[in-house]
């Protein structure tokens, strides 16, 4: 079959329409599956995203509180001898290193979520606009 002929067909044809449809979340697999039953948009995205910032200031100002009070009493108990300073400092480290790993990941998870919304939002404009099917069949007439 030509590309002219496909061409034609795919676009007279509503059965290739249907073929051509993105379902996600369908049970079973095959294209006339039933419809997706999850959906998100935007506005959820946005607002996990506003949670995971939220959640990084809390996190930023709360969990570094207590380091340089930890750091002097791991010193001065290491000082004098006792071997829950090196323990104490080993704890805080850990503490430490951990919550830099869920602050980063909070970032990362807002940062993306924000430039996905903003990305769909692009990318809906630019299909609406120069690939809608009348702008397609411009060019073959």
């Amino acid at each position: 079959m030509s590309f002219d002929a496909m061409w034609g067909q795919a676009r007279s044809s509503a059965a290739a329409r249907q073929r051509s449809t993105m379902r996600l979340n369908q049970a079973g697999g095959d294209a006339g599956g039933g419809a997706s039953d999850y959906t998100v948009t935007s506005p959820d995205l946005k607002a996990v995203g506003n949670e995971a910032q939220e959640l990084f200031h809390h996190l930023e100002t709360d969990a570094f509180h207590a380091g340089a009070a930890t750091g002097t009493a791991s010193t001065q108990l290491t000082d004098d001898g006792f071997k829950t300073g090196s323990a104490l400092f080993t704890a805080w480290d850990t503490w430490r290193s951990q919550a830099e790993a869920l602050l980063s990941a909070c970032a990362h998870i807002h940062n993306h979520l924000e430039d996905t919304v903003w990305t769909h939002k692009n990318y809906e404009e630019t299909l609406k606009t120069n690939l809608s099917v009348e702008e397609i069949d411009k060019h073959f007439k």
